[in-house]
């Protein structure tokens, strides 16, 4: 039956799966450009003020985003036709954003190809643990858990641990074509910093890139943890998981102000994206527009998306996200049955 969906919605959805030249070349025009000059004048800026050099920071930070998209793309295989242009724009677009592309592209189809299944966590995905999991876990594992959904350390410490630890080494099992990639994708890093340091200084390089880095970062974590991490988001174990459903009940519909629409990629269309990475994100509005099955993927607007910073834990009975507040209780009666028991009040 699944499968039998999958097909029909694949067929309806075909035609988008084809990315279009002019329209990729275009949005590297209008993304990587903008970003390079407004990383530019908020460098001039400096000699008139810190805060509308942080001003402009900010706005280049939306078109780092945008690039990553670009980046997001060549990953899936799905801005150009070409496999071979796509890996190379996939790594330069990969410096700019401070992500080595094959060890992301390796990891984010594992998230596509795992999300919502409850027994194949841990690569590419935020950290969710079940209530059952929680109650049954140690001290030591239930504070570094507490540690790791705190907005502070997600939101704020995050980005600084994805840019500077994280995407900077290889895992221990990396390939070859993995481990050259990274290492290019750092010495091009560090190669470019030295450049703009010497250039303008390492204190004004500092006041410009810090600033892009940060609010680029926590952007980056908010959309990714928010489209998966909504109340009625889709968990089931490995014998009950469906790829459909997945798709379109464990992806939300962010539905965003137009110029947040466009500095985003169209990302807030993830259910389209998830059912067919391969729909370039031009393409992905077009496909939601005109296809019913997936305008009843559930709707989160920017005010609605807030409630998800009280999400902690998965209820695997109720089927739903609850607060730590809510299972407090049950820590107390840890050799029971608990999934049953979160108190709702």
């Amino acid at each position: 039956m699944a499968n039998s969906k999958l097909a029909q919605l694949r067929k309806k959805i075909k035609q988008f799966e084809t990315s279009d030249t002019k329209a990729s070349v275009w949005q590297m025009i209008n993304t990587i450009v903008p970003y390079i000059l407004l990383w530019y004048l908020a460098y001039e800026a400096i000699s008139i003020s810190i805060w509308l050099s942080l001003a402009i920071s900010v706005i280049t930070a939306g078109f780092v985003v945008r690039t990553f998209i670009i980046f997001h793309d060549c990953c899936h295989g799905s801005f150009f036709h070409n496999r071979k242009l796509n890996n190379i724009v996939g790594t330069i677009t990969g410096i700019l954003t401070m992500f080595p592309y094959e060890k992301w592209k390796r990891e984010h189809s594992i998230h596509h190809a795992t999300s919502g299944n409850l027994d194949k966590r841990g690569t590419g995905d935020i950290w969710v643990m079940t209530v059952d999991e929680y109650v049954k876990a140690t001290k030591l594992e239930r504070l570094q858990y507490r540690l790791y959904r705190n907005p502070f350390v997600m939101f704020v410490l995050g980005p600084l641990m994805l840019f500077f630890v994280e995407n900077r080494k290889n895992r221990k099992d990396a390939r070859k074509k993995e481990r050259i990639n990274m290492y290019v994708t750092n010495v091009s890093i560090v190669a470019i910093a030295i450049v703009l340091m010497l250039a303008i200084g390492w204190v004004n390089f500092l006041i410009v890139q810090l600033p892009i880095m940060f609010v680029s970062g926590m952007l980056g974590i908010w959309l990714f943890y928010v489209q998966h991490q909504f109340e009625d988001s889709y968990f089931e174990d490995e014998s009950d998981w469906d790829y459909v459903k997945a798709a379109i009940d464990g992806s939300s519909y962010y539905k965003l102000p137009k110029i947040l629409q466009w500095i985003t990629g169209n990302i807030g269309y993830h259910h389209v994206h998830h059912l067919s990475p391969k729909v370039p994100n031009y393409h992905l509005e077009p496909v939601h527009n005109s296809t019913p099955e997936l305008q009843q993927a559930t709707t989160i607007t920017v005010g609605s998306s807030l409630k998800s910073i009280r999400f902690r834990l998965y209820d695997e009975e109720a089927k739903t996200f609850v607060t730590f507040k809510e299972v407090k209780h049950l820590l107390k009666q840890p050799n029971k049955k608990v999934s049953m028991q979160v108190n709702k009040t």
